[in-house]
């Protein structure tokens, strides 16, 4: 196996059907790439009740400092209707220039990137004078139970510390250059539950409708807006998500009715300090009486997301210069250093050490013909090779 080219390593990666729970073959297939370079590798399971057991992998080369983690995942999501693809998900064929499969872009093809680029780092100049880390995981698409969380904490317990992260999801959204993700906004999920009295749509007095109430509950959480922003982060954003009441009968006025709601918050909030202003809110719609004169204040219930993810904001400067500099240096182009998008695994690894976000170009990801420019591939191993190489001149700095 020639590991130093991108393009085998992808579609090696690929033929794995690795899809969430499932390792199939992928994680066998990296250990397979890094022990020839002197990585030493390690599996682990995690567990969970109730979830399904997931593999992960640990691989390290070297013992000394400073030590930089490659962190990802080899799972991918389902490949949906197969028939719709022009190339079979797991073919991993070339055409007009472009590598199709599940997980091109996500995220098998920044994996397949930074191995060739530790690769040719150790051909050319040895092995670095510290040390590098993947720790790749078989459960990010799915609950993100037993995967990165896991994960850390296994490696920790060993004794595992790591100086700088990167991640290799896909960040830019046009082409190969574009963004590096520095933070991300944090989110939580919540559901409300108006309980009413059920009756005739006839007899509104007899009854409590509570899709009234509702409608003033989500009404203030959607207005006025949580904050403008700040220097790093665009604007928290609530949506509503759902409204139901279950009633398929247009003569029935509902027992209950239901809502979810997700929010992406900046560093304006604290979870504890977001969570206070939603109930605030609530409270006051629930006082205000306006579509349902005469009643007693309406009752709800809210229950919260278990695990909300929390806003970050990484500040390590020679890590975000060294791979500022990598980019610009082979594509030309100055990164922009963003916050935007949806949360990723980084959220847990920015508990251990300093972290930031470069991939591919994530435009295809979680479609039908996934697929990534035979060029991306090689500028990305690059970008990763050049990164290598100067994150262990700066990171003393």
């Amino acid at each position: 196996m020639t590991v130093t080219d991108p393009v085998t390593n992808l579609q090696t990666l690929i033929r794995c059907a690795s899809v969430t729970p499932a390792e199939g073959g992928a994680l066998t297939a990296l250990a397979d790439m890094l022990a020839p370079l002197g990585f030493k590798v390690e599996r682990m399971t995690a567990t969970e009740p109730g979830t399904p057991d997931i593999e992960n992998l640990y691989a390290r080369l070297g013992t000394d400092g400073p030590h930089l983690m490659f962190a990802g995942h080899t799972d991918v999501v389902p490949v949906g209707d197969a028939a719709s693809w022009s190339h079979p998900p797991f073919a991993a064929d070339i055409a007009g220039g472009e590598l199709f499969g599940r997980g091109a872009v996500d995220m098998k093809g920044g994996i397949a990137c930074f191995v060739a680029a530790i690769a040719r780092h150790i051909e050319k100049h040895g092995k670095p004078a510290g040390s590098i880390s993947f720790l790749i995981t078989g459960d990010e698409e799915g609950p993100a139970i037993n995967g990165t969380v896991k994960l850390l904490q296994w490696a920790a317990e060993r004794g595992e510390t790591w100086d700088a992260s990167l991640v290799g999801e896909p960040t830019n959204p046009d082409r190969l250059g574009d963004m590096i993700k520095i933070g991300r906004r944090g989110s939580i999920s919540g559901f409300i539950t108006v309980h009413g009295v059920q009756g005739h749509a006839a007899y509104p007095h007899l009854a409590d409708n509570p899709v009234r109430s509702i409608i003033k509950l989500t009404e203030a959480l959607l207005d006025p807006p949580f904050d403008v922003g700040t220097d790093n982060f665009q604007p928290s954003n609530l949506e509503v998500t759902s409204i139901d009441v279950g009633n398929a009968a247009t003569n029935v006025i509902a027992a209950k009715a239901t809502a979810a709601f997700n929010i992406r918050f900046n560093d304006t909030w604290t979870v504890d300090a977001l969570k206070a202003e939603i109930l605030a809110r609530l409270d006051a719609a629930a006082a205000d009486q306006t579509l349902r004169p005469g009643r007693e204040p309406t009752k709800y219930d809210i229950t919260w997301s278990e695990r909300p993810s929390h806003v970050f904001l990484t500040r390590n400067n020679a890590l975000i210069a060294s791979l500022s500099s990598a980019v610009e240096n082979v594509t030309g182009q100055r990164p922009a250093l963003s916050t935007t998008g949806g949360t990723s695994d980084a959220r847990y690894i920015k508990d251990y050490c300093p972290v930031v976000e470069f991939g591919l170009v994530g435009q295809t990801m979680h479609m039908v013909d996934e697929r990534v420019a035979v060029s991306d591939l090689e500028t990305l191993t690059e970008i990763y090779r050049t990164f290598i190489q100067r994150w262990f001149e700066n990171a003393d700095l």
